[in-house]
Formats: C-alpha cells, sequence, structure tokens
C-alpha cells in the first residue's frame, strides 16, 4: 500500500503553464464554502490582514488506492505531507499574523476524516462544486474522471490576492518559500 506521509524523490515536477497569472490584485469572490472546522467560510469576509489558502489536488485514505498513474502526474502527489508541512508551521504563520486555509475539491466529510487524522489546526475548505476555482480561473488537471486543482498558494491581504506561488514543488516544502516570502514582506 501506497505511504501518504511520504513524497517519493522521483517525482516530475510541474511547469509553469501561466495557469495563475492572471489572480494577483483579483478580489476573493462573495462565496461561501465549508470548512472542517465548524462554520462555512465566507471568503470574501476573511479575516484583517493576511491569510495564506493553500490548493491542492486531493488527500488519499489509508487503505484506499490512489488514482491510477498518480505519481507519474506532475505535481500530484504530496498532499498528505503538504497538509502536514501547513500544520507543523501553523505557528509561524500565525507569528507572521497570516491565517492558513487548505482548499480541495473533496467533499468536507471526505476533508474533515482527513483534518482529524492529520491534527489540523486550520480548516480545509471544499469546494466540490468549483465555485471557487471557475470564479478564480484556478487551474486544474483530470485524472480518473475527476476534475481536480492543481497546487498553488495563494497570499490574500484584506480581500485580494497579493502573491501566488505556483507552481508549488515539492509539496512538503512548499511552507518554506512562503514563510520567507512572509518575513520579507
Amino acid at each position: 500500500m501506497v505511504d501518504l506521509a511520504s513524497v517519493p524523490t522521483d517525482l516530475p515536477a510541474p511547469v509553469d503553464d501561466g495557469g495563475c497569472d492572471h489572480l494577483v490584485g483579483m478580489a476573493m469572490p462573495a462565496l461561501t464554502l465549508g470548512a472542517t472546522l465548524g462554520d462555512p467560510v465566507d471568503l470574501a469576509a476573511l479575516p484583517a490582514g493576511r491569510t495564506v489558502l493553500f490548493a491542492y489536488p486531493m488527500t488519499g485514505k489509508p487503505g484506499v488506492a490512489l488514482p491510477d498513474g498518480w505519481d507519474a502526474i506532475p505535481g500530484a502527489r504530496g498532499c498528505t505531507p503538504q497538509n502536514c508541512a501547513f500544520r507543523d508551521q501553523h505557528a509561524a504563520f500565525a507569528a507572521l499574523g497570516a491565517g492558513v486555509l487548505g482548499l480541495s475539491t473533496q467533499t468536507t466529510a471526505y476533508q474533515a476524516e482527513m483534518a482529524e487524522r492529520l491534527h489540523l489546526p486550520y480548516a480545509v475548505l471544499s469546494d466540490v462544486d468549483f465555485a471557487l476555482t471557475d470564479a478564480l480561473r484556478l487551474p486544474t488537471f483530470e485524472a480518473d474522471g475527476m476534475r481536480l486543482l492543481r497546487r498553488a498558494t495563494l497570499v490574500i491581504k484584506d480581500g485580494v490576492i497579493e502573491h501566488v506561488f505556483y507552481p508549488v514543488f515539492p509539496p512538503d516544502r512548499s511552507t518554506e518559500p512562503v514563510l520567507d516570502w512572509l518575513r520579507d514582506n
């Protein structure tokens, strides 16, 4: 069975296809998404200051096979380690005044199991209907008949996308450049 907590060293790296070039300066849309921590989150009413929103394709579930060819898709593998990295650096983000939110197109119930299993201190949002994905024109890909998000990290300040990290690789170390950018800005 696949070890969901690790990132293989031979994964293909994603390339910048320009899929996020349009995002800087966009206001967050007035959309409410289900969340793993309590109430749904209104993206147009995020707290003042900065919020880091990291989007990822899908987390695996122990004992459930990943989509066929998952490791061969650039940027697909590593969602669980990425969530763990944000969990482990949550205090560092808070110290810099930034909230953290995860985002995928999996259901809130599916994500709640993962969030509990991984002891995540931040909410993971469900864009199961692709409302945010389509409103922001976030990059996606297809695997096993599923439409999934490409990995991207948005820094949102006072409701406006201020900076974007895309492509994101390797996923288990994706917090490092974000924290460095927050320290410098």
